[in-house]
């Protein structure tokens, strides 16, 4: 394909995924058909039919391709200190250009996780980081054989906990920057929930009298 007609085909998709994308808000995705969704993007069936067979595999190319961009984000995570980040109140990079990512996809994330989205869109999360973390362990810090609890509690805990916080974060407006949110997140994810709500300090002053 050369890369003019590529271009051609990028643009295409985004047309039909972004009218996906209102239609969903608007109807919810059961109510509405690829003639709205053609009609909306302004084109005709038969350049649907080039790239999708129906209204069903337009979403689930969309959200696959949604977390293969988060999955290579994802592999270029090595090794960091942690206490130096937090020393300097730095999030993880990688962390920041996964939000960044989400950010250029917010409008199709946030009706995907929203109330007439895809409600099998957290079970597809939690598949591939099963697969892409412990099955191809493209991370080379997690390792299936250092976990402390089993693995499929693991997963359900951060996908549910990092999905619930784009998904604040989406339906408040994005009010945080992308580094701020990371921010937040690398405190969550490497520290811990009761870090994050100061508990540990507050017990450190109560041990120390203060």
């Amino acid at each position: 394909m050369n890369e003019t007609l590529d271009r051609r085909v990028v643009r295409t998709k985004t047309v039909i995924r972004d009218a996906l994308t209102e239609l969903i808000e608007e109807k919810g995705f059961e109510a509405l058909t690829v003639k709205d969704i053609t009609t909306r993007a302004n084109i005709n069936r038969g350049t649907f039919y080039l790239h999708y067979r129906d209204k069903y595999d337009l979403l689930e190319q969309s959200e696959q391709e949604l977390i293969e961009g988060m999955v290579a984000i994802i592999r270029t995570i090595r090794p960091f200190n942690l206490d130096e980040l937090m020393a300097r109140n730095e999030p993880v990079p990688q962390i920041v250009e996964l939000i960044e990512y989400m950010n250029g996809q917010a409008e199709f994330l946030k009706t995907i996780l929203g109330p007439k989205g895809d409600p099998a869109f957290h079970s597809l999360v939690r598949s591939m980081m099963s697969k892409y973390l412990f099955e191809q362990n493209i991370v080379p810090l997690i390792k299936k054989e250092n976990t402390l609890v089993p693995t499929e509690y693991l997963i359900a805990y951060i996908s549910s906990a990092h999905l619930g916080i784009i998904q604040e974060w989406l339906m408040n407006g994005r009010k945080e920057t992308p580094c701020e949110l990371a921010l937040i997140m690398t405190k969550l994810s490497m520290k811990g929930p009761l870090y994050a709500a100061g508990i540990f300090h507050e017990m450190k002053n109560v041990l120390d009298g203060k």
